[in-house]
């Protein structure tokens, strides 16, 4: 196995000394801030040093790369991009930290999704659907390495599919920003310019984004093995458990600790680096 090593800054005595917990034959270099170290043996004091160091590791098959992968499923709130984009609209009503409640409770897994989404949307009755907009141009900001991870798909001929529990409003933007192939999300209601409170359809929730995930994986005749699915929160657990490749990116504590692959120190691009 391969053990790639990356953080905001990896110290020279903590990657040796990585290198020596885990046994490792050799250790290369994958850019500035990420380390592969060849022949590498899993042991529970890797993870361990890491977390102290502040560094995120992964063990990867030697065989595996990037160019065998054939589809990117990635959650948009807190994983694409840095906001969530409900709690930003409820901040420009005084709401933010009502809904913010509901909505922390929702991704660490202690209310269900679609009741909580519903609570949170009728909080929002009422608002000028200009701040909509004003959310998308004014505070949605993509995390770090988000376009650079995407530009690599794209060249590899990943597929891509932006699955959230958000707006239709922000994932179609996006879409068409980034050059996304698919989006799934759910459809505010919108009446005579204002929110209404209510979102149109079936609420889009784990379960929802894993059959989205399912039924685009048969379309395209894909296998698991080559998918990779990103998520943060407990409503993506069901969608990366249809992936061959797993990531937590800056996640709860409930979706890393069921992810293949956790990424708390590095941005988006740092999912490059575990198919190298």
């Amino acid at each position: 196995m391969n053990l790639v090593i990356q953080g905001g800054v990896v110290a020279e005595h903590d990657l040796l000394q990585i290198a020596h917990l885990a046994g490792a034959r050799h250790i290369a270099r994958l850019s500035a801030t990420a380390y592969r170290l060849t022949g590498a043996q899993q042991r529970p004091s890797i993870a361990e040093y890491c977390i102290r160091a502040g560094l995120d590791c992964g063990f990867v098959p030697e065989e595996r790369k990037l160019a065998d992968m054939r589809l990117l499923a990635i959650d948009m709130d807190s994983t694409l991009i840095t906001i969530e984009c409900i709690d930003e609209v409820a901040d420009l009503a005084g709401l933010k930290a009502e809904v913010a409640a509901i909505t922390a409770a929702a991704m660490a897994g202690e209310l269900d999704y679609a009741q909580s989404l519903r609570r949170r949307v009728a909080l929002l009755r009422g608002m000028d659907q200009e701040a909509l907009l004003r959310v998308y141009d004014e505070r949605l900001r993509l995390s770090p390495g988000a376009e650079t991870m995407l530009d690599s798909m794209h060249r590899a001929g990943i597929k891509t599919l932006l699955v959230s529990g958000g707006f239709s409003f922000f994932t179609e933007r996006l879409k068409s920003r980034l050059s996304l192939d698919y989006s799934y999300s759910n459809v505010l209601d919108i009446v005579g310019g204002r929110i209404s409170g209510r979102v149109n359809g079936d609420i889009v929730d784990a379960e929802a984004k894993a059959a989205k995930l399912r039924a685009l994986r048969d379309e395209l005749g894909i296998p698991r093995s080559a998918i990779i699915a990103i998520g943060d929160g407990a409503n993506d657990l069901a969608m990366m458990a249809e992936a061959g490749v797993s990531i937590a990116y800056r996640a709860k504590p409930v979706t890393r600790s069921k992810a293949g692959y956790a990424l708390d120190y590095t941005g988006l691009d740092g999912v490059l680096n575990l198919f190298s």
